[in-house]
């Protein structure tokens, strides 16, 4: 084997040199976002979401150039860890993604219970986290400064849905509350206790499950017996389809109504769940309108289409979140002009600009305020019924499940 010469020898080091200093300076115009997500796992089908739409909204944005720091452009890039649906990793990974991974600034996971501890590190290390996967008021209570979030509160997730039933005949006058025990579940119920009975509604049966639950029969012959109008139902998207399963199974029809919290909007859950996913109600925070217009999409109907070009499903509010909180940061570092954590933080908190989600502006606690829209699930396609008005007219009452051909 021929030895290199010593000359030669320093020619390539002079050249590895100058190869580590072009990799310096591309990392020198490169802002990491981190998140950590549940790519595997039992919240999998949603993580999908953030990990999709937090990619796609970056490819977008770089492609028009990236983002302006004073004179300087940058190139938005994602470190995305898998927590595999467990909230213990999900902390973990998170410390690793600000100590060891030393990114930029922060995206958040799905569910209110993981951002809750997450969103802690981010307040530790005070390092922003916008995120669009928790709406807990646990999330928003606690006088943190770093966290913000682009869903609307959850205890206000029933309001448009019980403001509707104010104006359908016949008027419901008692409704079975079920929601699951974790933070988000936990608030929505509790918002919508208040709400019931602010529109003066008596709640017959008021009944908690466990997290991740299968079984509902116990809860379904409490509703069966005391023979009540509506079910507002609180939890995850499998137990959304297990309990309407279990609602047919044991021949459980509230006389007027069931809405769901989750589920309803998205076409996993009808596909699942066939001619029986008809007639039920449920919630989103967007649809995908051309009438809400951005920089980088053009429109939220345009947006949707790319995007089930790109992954092969259609994106619903989980992924328009997501994909806002990416819109966000490229906002705000702009008018921050800086990568100061605090700089960007305070620009963050001062947002106010139209996104194909919404009209992103975060309240002093950091969350967005924005309206449900009531959606039903009509002969299989999903229709909007109603915001502050109505905007198509809603199959109702729900008949029986023998009654429904």
């Amino acid at each position: 084997m021929k030895l290199m010469s010593r000359k030669g020898m320093t020619a390539l080091m002079a050249a590895a040199s100058l190869i580590g200093m072009g990799a310096a300076a591309q990392a020198d115009n490169v802002i990491t976002l981190g998140a950590s997500v549940q790519l595997t796992g039992a919240l999998a089908n949603t993580g999908r979401y953030y990990k999709d739409a937090y990619q796609f909204a970056i490819d977008k944005i770089n492609a028009a150039g990236g983002v302006k720091v004073g004179d300087k452009h940058y190139t938005l890039k994602l470190d995305l860890l898998d927590n595999q649906s467990n909230p213990s990793l999900s902390v973990r990974q998170y410390v690793q993604l600000v100590s060891a991974d030393k990114v930029n600034f922060l995206l958040g996971p799905f569910a209110s219970n993981y951002v809750i501890s997450d969103s802690s590190v981010a307040e530790k290390y005070q390092i922003p986290m916008v995120e669009g996967g928790g709406a807990s008021g646990q999330i928003f209570s606690r006088g943190y400064k770093y966290v913000f979030g682009t869903l609307p509160a959850a205890n206000d997730y029933f309001a448009s849905t019980i403001a509707m039933m104010g104006k359908l005949k016949p008027e419901a006058r008692t409704v079975a509350l079920v929601a699951a025990d974790d933070s988000f579940d936990v608030s929505v119920a509790k918002g919508t206790r208040a709400h019931l009975k602010q529109a003066g509604l008596k709640i017959a049966v008021d009944e908690t499950y466990r997290e991740n639950s299968s079984d509902f029969s116990t809860i379904l012959t409490k509703i069966k017996a005391a023979h009540v109008d509506a079910i507002l139902w609180s939890g995850h998207e499998t137990e959304a389809m297990n309990f309407i399963r279990q609602m047919k199974d044991l021949n459980v029809s509230p006389a007027d109504l069931s809405a769901f919290t989750v589920g309803v909007p998205t076409a996993d859950f009808r596909n699942a769940l066939g001619k029986d996913a008809n007639y039920a109600f449920g919630m989103t925070s967007w649809l995908p309108s051309p009438q809400l217009k951005d920089k980088w999409f053009g429109d939220a109907a345009t947006f949707a289409k790319d995007y089930k070009a790109k992954y092969g499903y259609a994106p619903d509010y989980h992924a328009a979140s997501g994909a806002a909180d990416i819109e966000t940061y490229a906002m705000a570092i702009e008018k921050a002009g800086s990568l100061d954590p605090k700089k960007v933080r305070d620009a963050i908190a001062a947002s106010n600009f139209q996104s194909l989600y919404a009209h992103v502006k975060y309240g002093k606690n950091g969350q967005i305020a924005l309206p449900q829209i009531v959606v039903q699930v009509q002969n299989g396609n999903l229709e909007p019924v109603y915001t502050t008005k109505f905007l198509n007219k809603p199959m109702y009452p729900v008949p029986a499940w023998g009654d429904r051909g």
